[in-house]
């Protein structure tokens, strides 16, 4: 049993660390809420003095948000669904006995190493480009007119490359959580002549809860700052502006950085919000 000296000591040991962390997060978040009340234009004027909450209410009001909170909770949500959906069908593919298997496992995995500009660049220039890409190739063979995907269907692109990237991560977290499973419940469950699908229902998929939110979870915090991919790809246009570009828009391309700042609030509201909620179904099936 730790003693009254031990617990001091590594708390004495651990303060540096979190002393770091600490001012790692809140010194840009204070600063973000500092000049958020401020009109601040680098190149036309510098520091214009206080406005209260007039960037607040200016950013909320413009006629970008709400598109773009909708058209991040609409890349967040179908990535979500993909992945997971994905994942699960994969993980059962890759914990059966194949030849290769661990060549094969390695390359399911690769994609989620690649840098995401990177990944972008390769699904825009190979895959999605209406004259030379794939796609463009496919839908020639079968006698149809090439899609021109980044304008005509933009969000679905967007939903396409991220959930590539996404989509190892899953399947890695949720392999591992079916290799943890007992198979005496299956074997159990198939000589009391139960199907696929009810063995599937009943024993697997609730054993995969836990890792089901745990991947839902991680997602969602870094789903809710996608940028590269939009960046790369279409620049915010035909209706992929997300918050996180948004913010970029007002920051970097009008130089406001006040309404910038206010926009990354609303931002870590969003993201707080969205972890609550998570949160509560975590534990929830972590206390089942």
């Amino acid at each position: 049993m730790a003693t009254q000296h031990s617990r001091s000591a590594a708390r004495l040991m651990m303060a540096p660390a979190v002393i770091l962390l600490l001012g790692w997060m809140l010194v840009p978040l204070t600063m973000t809420l500092y000049f958020s009340f401020k009109k601040y234009l680098p190149l036309r004027g510098g520091d214009l003095g206080w406005v209260g909450f007039d960037n607040y209410i200016r950013f909320v009001t413009s006629s970008a948000f709400w598109p773009s909170v909708l058209a991040t909770l609409t890349i967040v949500g179908s990535v979500l669904i993909i992945t997971v959906v994905l994942g699960i069908l994969l993980a059962m593919l890759l914990d059966q006995p194949m030849w290769g298997q661990g060549v094969v496992r390695i390359l399911v995995i690769a994609p989620f190493f690649v840098m995401p500009t990177v990944s972008a660049l390769v699904w825009k220039n190979m895959f999605m480009d209406p004259v030379n890409g794939l796609f463009a190739h496919l839908w020639k063979a079968f006698g149809l007119t090439p899609i021109e995907w980044l304008s005509q269907a933009s969000l679905s692109s967007i939903v396409m490359i991220v959930s590539w990237q996404w989509l190892p991560f899953a399947t890695l977290i949720l392999l591992t959580a079916i290799q943890s499973l007992d198979s005496e419940q299956l074997e159990a469950a198939e000589m009391d002549g139960a199907p696929p699908l009810s063995r599937f229902g009943y024993i697997t998929l609730p054993h995969l809860s836990r890792a089901i939110t745990i991947v839902v979870l991680i997602q969602t915090i870094f789903l809710l700052s996608i940028f590269a991919e939009i960046f790369v790809t279409t620049q915010g246009s035909f209706g992929t502006k997300t918050l996180t570009y948004l913010i970029y828009q007002r920051v970097l391309e009008s130089q406001n950085v006040g309404l910038g700042s206010a926009g990354g609030i609303y931002a870590v509201i969003l993201a707080n919000i969205m972890a609550v909620f998570l949160m509560r179904i975590v534990g929830k099936n972590l206390d089942a």
